[in-house]
């Protein structure tokens, strides 16, 4: 008679479950005390302590304090959505739609923390500075999901001008309006539809 001995999944999926569990409290204890005190009069120190973690560990999930505001959780659940959609639809299109699937499902508690990581990242006057590094990131990952989509090369000169588009935009409003299902869609239809521009009438 044999013995099955447990499957190393098993313990790698707890230990990964473990070390996400205090990724998230990292940051959530992070985001409480800019709330509270400011982010520059935050230190890396007072954030493991309050994350009931070392220095050391800290830096094992973000080199840097500023790394932890620039992590973007929300890319690999809308690459995976939009790897799901349908070939024969426009780029545009399988945004659209991967948008409204994981911002639809996303709880109400992680949807304000993505607006707060937002807010602060085009708020915060020393996390400016990189926000051309974030929109040149953005722009290689939206190309590369684009070329994926479309069966062509992420370096296409149209699929490059298009995700620079893409970013551009997304820059735009998020420094004047909140990241949610409404005003994402609403962005990726205007720039489908060919940006039409015309006179606003309302105030006459």
């Amino acid at each position: 008679m044999s013995v099955e001995l447990p499957a190393n999944g098993t313990a790698q999926g707890l230990r990964e479950r473990k070390k996400e569990r205090t990724r998230r409290t990292i940051r959530l204890e992070a985001f409480r005390l800019f709330r509270e005190q400011g982010y520059n009069e935050t230190t890396i120190e007072q954030i493991a302590a309050a994350a009931d973690v070392s220095p050391s560990t800290f830096f094992r999930y973000f080199p840097t304090k500023e790394q932890l505001v620039l992590a973007d959780d929300l890319d690999p659940v809308i690459i995976d959505a939009l790897r799901r959609q349908p070939r024969d639809i426009s780029p545009m299109a399988a945004f659209r739609n991967a948008v409204i699937e994981v911002f639809g499902n996303l709880p109400a508690a992680e949807m304000a923390f993505e607006q707060e990581r937002q807010a602060l990242l085009y708020h915060v006057p020393e996390l400016r500075s990189a926000i051309g590094l974030e929109i040149m990131r953005s722009i290689d990952l939206v190309a590369g999901l684009l070329a994926d989509h479309l069966g062509k090369s992420a370096d296409d000169f149209e699929v490059r001008a298009a995700a620079g588009a893409m970013a551009g935009a997304a820059l735009a409003i998020s420094t004047m309006t909140p990241m949610n299902t409404e005003n994402i869609t609403r962005l990726l239809d205007f720039l489908d539809a060919g940006l039409p521009l015309g006179p606003d009438h309302e105030a006459e």
